[in-house]
């Protein structure tokens, strides 16, 4: 099969399009033909060697978490599932035309999704949710700040919030304040105007997507007992709030919450922009856009 293969650490232009090894399917495994691959933030981190020290690569490999895709063939023991079926999920090395998916992260696609477009979900819906429910521990009636709540992730956990019922702030630059009023949350919040900072009051939960010095700015507003949720990292001065909560954590597989969620999307709840759609012989290309930044979800279509 043809698949995009890091034999070094590097730039963009370490990923190479070449020959790989097929994959079979093993006890309860599913051999998935790939129709789309999203991109995220931790597959150029692994690829650039930022990350080598916490998830060291055994090189040569191929990147990628999130994927959609049709079943191909069925392992022993896997049940549910068919040759022909159509499903997303999350999976190792889905940067390639076929890949091995465990049922345990994969779903198949609700009516009305695009088949291609589902690719985008997988790892955002997961890390959404996970940030706001398990880790933020988001109650009915209780004030959280999401930062980064035009991305991605952020979209997600502002939806998560308000289906619980919580007082939804939103955080984005000053500059972004007209496109955040889609997100129909309780309030907007500059994190880069500091009157608006200053005035805001005590929340009991900030669920960061961000990080950077505007953690140790939140870490201040957040009520003693309350909790500091992230997926980038603890804000700087944690250690001068002893009575904050700091949970910092990576998301893990789970089909049946991805797939709520993505049923949550089809009803038109909320959604998730895709900005492009590339070949995956331009990896190369796709992952200089997508870690420039400023675009929504780019998808390499196998």
């Amino acid at each position: 099969m043809k698949a995009v293969v890091l034999h070094e650490y590097g730039g963009p232009d370490k990923l190479k399009y070449e020959e790989w090894d097929d994959p079979r399917a093993g006890e309860g495994q599913i051999l998935i033909r790939v129709t789309a691959a999203g991109i995220n933030p931790i597959d150029w981190k692994l690829r650039s060697g930022a990350m080598k020290d916490f998830m060291p690569l055994e090189l040569p490999t191929i990147l990628g978490y999130d994927y959609s895709g049709v079943v191909s063939s069925v392992g022993k023991g896997v049940e549910g599932y068919a040759e022909g079926d159509k499903v997303f999920g999350r999976a190792g090395r889905t940067y390639a035309e076929f890949l091995l998916g465990d049922p345990a992260g994969m779903s198949k696609i609700p009516d009305g999704l695009d088949h291609v477009e589902a690719a985008a979900l997988p790892v955002v819906l997961n890390t959404g949710e996970q940030l706001i429910a398990q880790f933020g521990k988001v109650q009915h009636g209780q004030a959280v700040i999401i930062t980064g709540a035009l991305g991605s992730v952020g979209r997600t956990a502002v939806w998560v919030a308000k289906k619980l019922g919580a007082h939804v702030i939103v955080g984005v630059r000053s500059s972004q304040r007209e496109a955040a009023e889609e997100l129909e949350a309780d309030a907007i919040l500059a994190l880069d105007d500091p009157q608006e900072m200053d005035s805001l009051g005590f929340v009991d939960v900030v669920a960061d997507t961000i990080g950077g010095n505007i953690g140790g700015s939140l870490m201040a507003k957040v009520k003693p007992g309350g909790t500091y949720a992230s997926v980038v990292g603890p804000p700087p001065n944690a250690e001068l709030y002893p009575n904050v909560k700091v949970e910092v954590f990576g998301s893990h597989p789970d089909g049946a919450g991805m797939r709520a969620l993505a049923e949550d999307i089809v009803k038109g709840k909320f959604k998730i922009r895709v900005d492009r759609k590339m070949p995956l012989a331009d990896a190369a290309k796709a992952h200089a856009l997508a870690e420039k930044g400023g675009v929504g979800k780019v998808l390499l279509l196998a």
